[in-house]
């Protein structure tokens, strides 16, 4: 069965009152189903492979690996031959640090369940300590498996196209991107999840 991420009426509410353009947005789209990965190794994996390629790539390697792979766990993915990883179409940088996080997981040097217990600053530094592993993919890891309620990442090159569709800016820099993450914080989550349908389309249709 498929999980989705989990927001309600009173996230809606707030967005819509802090934000008339993202409000519009919201009522023409309605809810979004937007699927999470329950299982943080799984999440992590599925982050790297979306590393700097589009959501279409990103979803057919992902389909690729989940047909055949059946499972993806620390002893299958560092078990697993780096040429066989590409073969899905993995670049070679992304398949040794797939290997090199399962390898770290299975010898004990990375609890990742224990990023539960931290706070978001905190899961972004101890995740950065991994090959490979950026604020980007932590956020993602944060949104999609976590479901933590505040994640808005300025690395996400479809949130800031979402931000310039719905607002009509020609640019997003970083000063313009923080006024809107406070006006959407508490519930940064939620705002990125109709920027993401804005940016693939969703608000058009």
């Amino acid at each position: 069965m498929d999980t989705y991420f989990q927001y309600d009426e009173i996230a809606i509410e707030y967005l819509k009152k802090r934000d008339k353009r993202l409000a519009e947005v919201i009522e023409k789209i309605g809810k979004v189903k937007r699927p999470v990965i329950t299982d943080l190794f799984t999440a992590l994996i599925h982050s790297i492979v979306g590393q700097q390629i589009s959501t279409k790539a990103h979803q057919t390697v992902w389909a690729r690996m989940q047909n055949e792979l059946g499972e993806i766990t620390p002893v299958i993915m560092y078990d697993l031959p780096l040429n066989d990883l590409q073969r899905f179409g993995i670049t070679f940088k992304k398949a040794t640090y797939i290997k090199s996080v399962a390898q770290k997981i299975i010898a004990k040097e990375l609890d990742i369940n224990a990023l539960h217990t931290m706070s978001d600053e905190e899961v972004c530094a101890k995740l950065s300590e991994l090959d490979g592993v950026g604020t980007w993919t932590a956020e993602m890891l944060m949104l999609h498996s976590m479901q933590r309620p505040d994640i808005l990442s300025y690395g996400d090159l479809a949130i800031l196209r979402g931000l310039r569709m719905v607002h009509h800016h020609r640019t997003i820099d970083k000063a313009r991107f923080e006024r809107y993450r406070k006006r959407y914080a508490p519930y940064g989550s939620v705002a990125s999840i109709y920027l993401w349908a804005v940016s693939g389309g969703a608000s058009k249709r």
